[in-house]
């Protein structure tokens, strides 16, 4: 489906493979932000040439190089991935549509995210690791168009690594203000998925791209 109106969270298809809009700026020609589910890979874009996607139960896809699949039924345990599509947070939780948290603990069903959030059970859905029976693929819009090869490539954490577009993503020495503490804090480390700050926090890739959570103040790629 085609869209006129872009809301911040949506998952849609650009170039054949799965993104979500990160950001929308009315003011500019290409006014569409979007990251790339598959490797967090930034695109700037305009309303017509995406196409709106709302995931559903038995989806899979590709997040950050891993395969999910989505099961609305299953309860989550920590370390798990959710996938938020019914967002209804309280006064100081911070999260949005198809925000992608990881679980902390769980209280009575309801969960408690790496990042402090309390999300109720109604509100999400667990990404379980892998490829589920009968489960329909959305990493790609038409998989028939894209190589074999790729699609192995594009399931691993090596190919993130060995990847030439640092520049879009996280690196070690990026500092980064959380405007939820109004804290500068400067990334020591990373996993495939996470990075870490020099006090300790740590912080979904994803989520560094959440502009009301997150904001880039150095950058030790633009530096060099």
């Amino acid at each position: 489906m085609k869209l006129f109106q872009v809301r911040k969270g949506y998952f849609v298809f650009y170039q054949n493979e799965l993104h979500k809009v990160y950001g929308v700026k009315p003011m500019f020609k290409k006014s569409i932000h979007l990251y790339r589910l598959k490797d967090m890979k930034q695109v700037l874009t305009s309303a017509n040439e995406i196409t709106y996607y709302k995931p559903k139960h038995n989806d899979t896809f590709i997040f950050s190089g891993k395969r999910y699949t989505i099961d609305e039924s299953r309860r989550p345990n920590p370390g798990d991935y959710i996938l938020i599509t019914k967002p209804a947070p309280d006064f100081l939780d911070r999260y949005s549509l198809n925000s992608i948290e990881k679980v902390a603990s769980i209280e009575n069903e309801n969960v408690i995210t790496t990042r402090d959030n309390g999300v109720k059970h109604d509100e999400y859905v667990v990404m379980v690791p892998g490829r589920a029976e009968a489960s329909q693929e959305i990493a790609y819009y038409d998989k028939s168009l894209v190589p074999e090869d790729q699609q192995i490539e594009d399931e691993s954490i090596t190919y993130l690594s060995d990847s030439d577009d640092d520049n879009v993503k996280p690196v070690v020495g990026d500092v980064f203000l959380d405007i939820e503490s109004n804290t500068k804090a400067m990334i020591v480390a990373m996993t495939g998925s996470e990075v870490i700050f020099g006090h300790g926090k740590r912080v979904s890739i994803p989520d560094l791209f959440e502009e009301e959570k997150y904001k880039v103040i150095f950058r030790i790629e633009e530096d060099s």
